[in-house]
């Protein structure tokens, strides 16, 4: 009975931190600090964990880039897009690869670098705006040094993915693309196709468990859309606070438990 109780409270914090994960993703990002310990916390084993919910956060990327299409710079997208494709690849066969306790090992070092990642995407963006708004002459940057750049933060956006927004759009604007809603928009792009990817690699490698990932999916997709109706609302600076705070707090738990 106090399993089955236990088990039904799990089942209930999943449902709640995906419908949270959503609003956050929606209002400021860093969703998955809540999503990806609830899938462990239902008794998914680590690496599949991050799989399914991968792949379950992933739909609200796609319509991401579809408001932000128009601010694609298309001299750029062959470079974006082939370091985001092998680089998201590459790093969830790396994943998948990973024995289950050494992901679980590393998963409070992940969480606690996300966090501090996410922190500073505050000043690296009033820094991006900055630049955004000096005059400038716009220049295609050099697609080598470009790509290597993007490889790794892609790789890594495979491998967890959690904080490296800003580091696509840092490698962006250090090579000369500085108007905001290009980096944004390729930010977006960068992501939702380094992270299809590691979705189609773990779907076929058989590491998602869809039960799970359907119901995530939806409430996450939920709390995107209540989410959506307050972004313009909130205070950035103060939603961004919150995450970093609840990605810290998370991290502190997991070196506790499993380190």
């Amino acid at each position: 009975m106090i399993s089955e109780l236990s088990t039904h409270w799990r089942y209930a914090w999943m449902v709640t931190a995906s419908m949270i994960a959503g609003v956050m993703n929606a209002l400021a990002g860093g969703g998955s600090f809540l999503s990806f310990p609830a899938m462990l916390a239902v008794g998914i084993a680590p690496i599949q964990a991050n799989a399914t919910n991968t792949v379950a956060l992933w739909p609200g990327q796609l319509t991401s880039v579809a408001a932000l299409r128009s601010d694609l710079r298309k001299d750029l997208l062959p470079t974006v897009v082939s370091a985001s494709i092998i680089g998201g690849v590459v790093g969830a066969l790396v994943l998948l690869k990973t024995k289950q306790v050494t992901f679980l090992h590393l998963v409070p070092w992940l969480l606690l670098i996300a966090s501090v990642m996410f922190g500073l995407s505050g000043p690296v963006s009033r820094w991006l705006r900055r630049r955004s708004a000096e005059p400038h002459i716009p220049r295609k940057p050099a697609g080598l040094p470009l790509f290597l750049a993007l490889l790794p933060v892609c790789f890594y956006i495979g491998y967890f993915g959690a904080g490296a927004g800003f580091l696509i759009m840092t490698a962006l604007a250090l090579f000369g693309v500085e108007e905001m809603h290009t980096l944004n928009s390729l930010k977006v792009l960068a992501a939702c196709i380094s992270n299809l990817c590691a979705v189609l690699t773990f779907i076929v490698s058989g590491a998602v468990v869809w039960h799970y990932c359907l119901i995530s999916m939806v409430f996450a997709g939920a709390g995107g859309y209540v989410g959506a109706q307050y972004a313009r609302r909130m205070n950035a600076n103060l939603l961004r606070a919150i995450v970093v705070v609840t990605g810290c707090l998370v991290a502190a738990y997991f070196f506790w438990r499993y380190q």
